[in-house]
């Protein structure tokens, strides 16, 4: 039952030793590297991408749903973006003062964002969130934080996961980690840290949604104990909805911070917030050489002002809730809904697995994902859709499932899947060393 691979990926594979021995990880983020994929049989170099597709070092062609890890969300080389650049770029990229466009851009997100009464920009999430983290910090006095969701490669944060390696432990004692929709586990945070914890950063949504109305409650409980409420929205932010899920959801925070989508690939971020915490930011060191670079900022104006014109954000929750009716049925026709589910929002869905018949998640991961790049489908475990997706590409996408999880369920079932995996499964992130 072993399939041939029709795609090689033999230049990708040479090219990766010989980056390897110049870039450690052979790439720049590790959402991007070979960690993320079947090993020397997925693509591992990009040369260049257009609307929904993306070609690799290999010369093959795939429909691309991993866009810039969700920051694409118009398409690849967007007309009116790609225009906004070239524009700008006659004008000047690092100007020697502040841009008149920086204040363009601020005003468009006090428009749409509820909690956005002043404006400061960075060039990434984690400048952002550490932005705010110090601001809280500086607000209240204390040091402490609660987390919920991931926030970025900085000290604060990464020390309180598995990949801690170089964060002093005096650092990683001051961040603490509560559940998702489980009330309880920061109210014991605020407990055992009584009038310690400067604020709450979380993700308002991420792989579930908030139940019972939790993101109220958190609002209410962060408040009572005097601490700051921020919505890291770099994800969801001009995802779900324009405005952020606090817009969506209708919970506004004290702070939250942008980044990703807001620019259509471009690298810039935005720390947001009231103007009574904002103004703070005068008083602590927030400062980058390249924060007012203008070649973002133009096309963080042009991608909001495109989102407006052409209701984008609704039409990509409409391709994401397509795929979900189609590819939901053919999990459960396959009996395969205890090992396979998709979780988040349409826009922006994500694929767990669980360990069956004896047969790790990622193996299971692995054996999917190698196949769907059989099918030149770009794929690492989540569906990152763009407005550029036409339905073509998503019955594609449909059809690829429809094909390869009946095969799936059987070699489950006979355990021969590791006869069939052409390669080393995925890492996991996040795993300890």
């Amino acid at each position: 039952m072993k399939q041939k691979n029709k795609i090689n990926f033999k230049k990708s594979n040479l090219f990766f030793k010989k980056v390897s021995h110049l870039i450690p990880l052979a790439a720049q983020t590790f959402s991007k590297s070979y960690l993320q994929f079947i090993k020397n049989q997925a693509p591992l170099f990009i040369t260049h991408s257009k609307g929904s597709h993306a070609w690799d070092i290999d010369g093959n062609k795939y429909i691309d749903f991993i866009n810039g890890l969700t920051a694409v969300t118009l398409g690849h080389q967007y007309p009116a973006i790609d225009q906004a650049i070239k524009n700008q770029l006659k004008k000047g990229i690092s100007l020697s003062l502040s841009s008149p466009l920086e204040y363009e851009l601020a005003i468009l997100l006090k428009k749409h964002i509820p909690c956005a009464e002043m404006v400061r920009f960075g060039k990434n999430g984690s400048d952002v969130t550490t932005g705010a983290i110090r601001l809280a910090r500086a607000i209240t006095g204390r040091d402490h934080v609660a987390v919920c969701g991931y926030h970025g490669w900085h000290d604060w944060y990464i020390g309180s996961t598995t990949r801690h390696l170089g964060v002093p432990t005096s650092t990683r004692r001051l961040t603490h980690s509560f559940i998702y929709n489980d009330l309880k586990s920061l109210e014991k945070l605020f407990h055992k840290y009584p009038q310690k914890i400067a604020a709450v950063i979380m993700e308002p949504v991420s792989y579930m949604e908030p139940k019972n109305k939790f993101l109220e409650k958190v609002k209410k409980l962060t408040h009572q104990n005097e601490a700051l409420l921020i919505f890291d929205e770099v994800v969801t932010g001009f995802k779900i909805h324009i405005g952020g899920a606090q817009k969506y959801y209708n919970v506004i925070p004290d702070l939250a911070t942008f980044g990703k989508s807001m620019a259509n690939g471009m690298p810039i971020s935005a720390l947001v917030g009231k103007k009574k915490y904002m103004k703070r930011i005068e008083d602590i060191f927030y400062s980058f050489t390249f924060g007012g670079e203008c070649l973002s900022i133009a096309a963080a104006i042009a991608t909001i002002k495109e989102m407006e014109k052409k209701d984008t954000i609704n039409i990509i929750w409409q391709k994401g809730l397509y795929l979900n009716n189609k590819i939901t049925p053919l999990i459960k026709q396959n009996n395969l809904e205890d090992i396979i589910s998709i979780k988040g929002v349409p826009p922006w869905q994500v694929i767990f697995f669980n360990s069956s018949q004896g047969y790790t998640d990622l193996e299971i991961k692995s054996y999917l994902q190698q196949e769907l790049l059989q099918q030149s489908i770009l794929w690492y475990g989540q569906h990152n859709l763009s407005f550029s997706h036409t339905k073509q590409d998503l019955d594609t996408l449909i059809k690829a499932y429809s094909d390869i999880l009946p095969r799936l369920k059987q070699l489950l079932t006979i355990k021969q899947l590791h006869q069939n995996l052409h390669g080393k499964p995925i890492t996991n992130i996040f795993k300890v060393r």
